[in-house]
């Protein structure tokens, strides 16, 4: 089960699609989701979050909380749309494309991928470009 929940002033687009996206992404990497929850704030919020449970003091465009088991996926994901937004325009790329690529990479936490160096920021970002061309 995946659901949505948005305090910003950006907007959210075609959620079943997602759904339907997401659901591949986690069925592709040979496991299930059972309870994803995606909640959708501003960046003040964002660095409330960043603040509390990460100890850090900037803004961020996604924050990922596993709660996962075996081949069950669970968890919380926090994406600031308004982070999101000011990536699509830096990047030149839209804000739909920016935010799939955040909700992927949120997803690909759970699903055990990691970026805390240059080889694992290597294969997320070649998994985000993966899953964003091809599903």
């Amino acid at each position: 089960m995946i659901t949505f929940q948005n305090t910003s002033k950006f907007k959210v687009k075609d959620l079943r699609k997602k759904k339907l996206w997401l659901n591949s992404i986690s069925n592709n990497e040979g496991k299930e989701i059972v309870s994803l929850s995606f909640l959708f704030v501003d960046d003040e919020e964002m660095l409330k979050y960043n603040k509390k449970y990460l100890k850090h003091e900037s803004y961020t465009d996604v924050i990922t909380f596993d709660s996962s088991a075996d081949k069950k996926i669970a968890g919380d994901i926090i994406i600031s749309l308004e982070r999101v937004n000011d990536n699509a325009k830096f990047y030149q790329v839209s804000y739909n494309y920016e935010l799939q690529r955040v909700m992927a990479h949120g997803l690909l936490h759970l699903l055990g991928y990691n970026d805390q160096n240059k080889e694992e920021k290597k294969i997320i970002r070649k998994k985000e470009n993966y899953y964003l061309d091809n599903i």
